[in-house]
């Protein structure tokens, strides 16, 4: 009787941790929608935490999901003429060959144990939710210290795109969202502020466009040698689609600035908390 009861009770927190990963998929839409980034760095917790997914596959997952929910924010950015093309070719083309080569290549290349250090087991899957975690902290950082140079770029226009510097973040960023699954358009529409001088309105469009090229493409290169779970992927995904279509409505009723400032107090909080639970379970 005891054993029927615990299994009861490990079936109804598997249900509600489902239950929270699929609200998760919403939020991460949301979040594309209001301010073109951000929402991309919850998919591989998410998955990984909530829905049972190796990170290695979470990664892979994290690509379809935020490539696809991009790509319907940047279809409808891009009805409103906040998508600039030439931007989104420089910054594009060298991040999307990045991202696949990192997938196809780099990724199966890294052996399932590094080594160890400092009396941890460094394996594959701790290094990638390390590493991505390390990247939550410092996106979580931009996000509540806020942009210094958004409202400027507001009011310039007919300004040279600095084409050698894009051409570079495009390859880094790429090389970045490859190896942990995320859109980086935390990283992404600085750089477009800073060096394209894109209006801010203008950066997150192009972002989302930018975001849906490399990802998608990007995850082509985990087909091969992956097996996809295409239920998760098309309910995940149909959730966070559902969710860029509320963030789109909320963007024009809602203080941008300090919805970043929120989301990145969140993703601080859970960005310190994936560093506890991989060091404490891996040492």
């Amino acid at each position: 009787m005891f054993r029927v009861n615990e299994i009861r009770s490990l079936h109804r927190i598997n249900f509600m941790m489902e239950i929270l990963g699929y609200l998760a998929a919403v939020l991460i839409g949301i979040s594309l929608g209001m301010i073109g980034g951000g929402g991309s760095i919850l998919t591989v917790p998410a998955l990984v935490y909530l829905m049972g997914t190796a990170p290695v596959d979470a990664t892979a997952y994290s690509l379809f999901i935020v490539g696809a929910t991009a790509l319907v924010g940047a279809f409808q950015k891009y009805r409103d003429g906040l998508v600039n093309m030439k931007a989104a070719l420089v910054f594009g083309i060298p991040s999307i060959i990045a991202v696949f080569l990192t997938r196809a290549l780099i990724m199966p290349a890294i052996p399932d144990v590094i080594g160890s250090f400092a009396g941890y087991v460094v394996s594959k899957d701790l290094f990638i939710m390390m590493v991505f975690a390390i990247l939550m902290v410092i996106a979580s950082i931009t996000m509540i210290r806020g942009s210094k140079n958004g409202a400027a770029a507001d009011t310039s226009i007919n300004h040279q795109l600095n084409l050698p510097l894009i051409f570079l973040e495009g390859a880094l960023v790429g090389m970045l969202t490859g190896f942990v699954g995320a859109g980086g358009g935390f990283l992404i529409i600085p750089a477009l502020v800073l060096l394209a001088k894109l209006p801010m309105k203008t950066a997150i469009g192009t972002s989302l466009l930018i975001i849906a090229a490399k990802s998608l493409i990007g995850f082509t290169g985990d087909i091969v040698h992956l097996k996809i779970d295409w239920a998760l992927l098309g309910i995940f995904t149909s959730l966070a689609v559902a969710g860029i279509f509320l963030g789109n409505r909320l963007a024009h009723k809602t203080n941008d600035q300090q919805l970043k400032k929120a989301f990145g107090w969140f993703v601080l909080i859970m960005g310190i908390y994936i560093i506890y639970r991989e060091l404490s379970g891996h040492s």
